[in-house]
């Protein structure tokens, strides 16, 4: 499995809308708010030969109200 963060920007007043819209897919391993730039990081694992981007676009870019994602794609755990 390869594990991947998922930076999410949300429309103004509708992060937890959001938030439960993914958890209602059960995409996530861990789903926080955070502060800065994008309102919610999701932690996700995936097959090892799945395509992220599709994956991303599919089950997480196509939600109403998601501005914007950022995916950080994991390699070593230390």
């Amino acid at each position: 499995m390869q594990c991947l963060f998922v930076q999410i920007r949300c429309r103004p007043g509708t992060t937890y809308s959001v938030a439960e819209e993914i958890a209602r897919r059960e995409i996530h391993s861990e789903l926080y708010s955070t502060s800065g730039d994008f309102d919610l990081m999701a932690k996700i694992y995936v097959e090892k030969d799945d395509d992220v981007g599709r994956f991303v676009n599919e089950n997480i870019a196509n939600i109403a109200d998601i501005k914007r994602t950022r995916t950080t794609i994991t390699f070593k755990a230390f």
